[in-house]
């Protein structure tokens, strides 16, 4: 690859989560950004999320807080409460539109997308940004039963990144102890920059991950 492309990254962080945990491992979110600045100029990197609106403590805030600090774009919005035809409480937050339209917007601007999901749904937008001139990278996985990855997807892309083989650049190292996000009176305290590992480990009840689709 050309060390003079323009790169955005567009991060479904259920997806990106639910696709991890099925594989075993955690991203380290610092080691990602380095990754994808090595292969180019990285202009963007977008992390999409939904938050449960009344919960006073989220698991996911903190991964949230230090994505914030360093050097990621979070895009979040409340997610919504419905009962289903079984009478089942559920809670959904499709973050689909909000990345589709910034992507959109970015187009001029960037020679590669890189598109850290496996929704079927999101094929109609590769397409468009191929439209446009722009490089498309689907980066999920074929390696688990079901495969992760919507087939439509995978085959829209110009290239298919597994995840399974990006594991040993981009995990976090199993050996690495997740520091304590708060302080001795339990109040919560700015996440520290310095350890690009710990926060992945919040990224436990992204609320939308029962809504995955692809």
């Amino acid at each position: 690859m050309s060390g003079q492309q323009r790169i955005a990254l567009f991060i479904d962080g259920a997806n990106l989560y639910a696709t991890t945990k099925t594989l075993g491992f955690d991203i380290d979110y610092k080691r990602l950004l380095k990754e994808f600045q090595g292969r180019g100029t990285l202009v963007r990197a977008f992390y999409y999320t939904a938050l449960v609106e009344d919960q006073e403590y989220s698991s996911i805030r903190p991964l949230i807080d230090w994505l914030d600090y360093n050097g990621y774009r979070v895009v979040t919005k409340p997610t919504k409460e419905f009962v289903d035809s079984a009478g089942r409480r559920k809670v959904k937050g499709n973050m689909d539109i909000e990345l589709a339209i910034d992507a959109l917007e970015l187009s001029p601007y960037i020679d590669h997308m890189v598109l850290f999901s496996g929704d079927g749904d999101f094929r109609s937008l590769v397409e468009a940004m191929q439209r446009r001139g722009v490089r498309v990278s689907v980066a999920s996985t074929v390696t688990t039963q079901p495969p992760m990855v919507a087939d439509e997807l995978r085959r829209q892309a110009d290239e298919f990144l597994d995840l399974s083989q990006l594991m040993s650049r981009i995990g976090r190292d199993p050996s690495d102890r997740p520091q304590r996000v708060g302080n001795e009176n339990g109040e919560r305290s700015r996440p520290q920059p310095r350890n690009g590992a710990l926060e992945s480990r919040y990224g436990i009840r992204q609320p939308q991950d029962d809504d995955l689709e692809i």
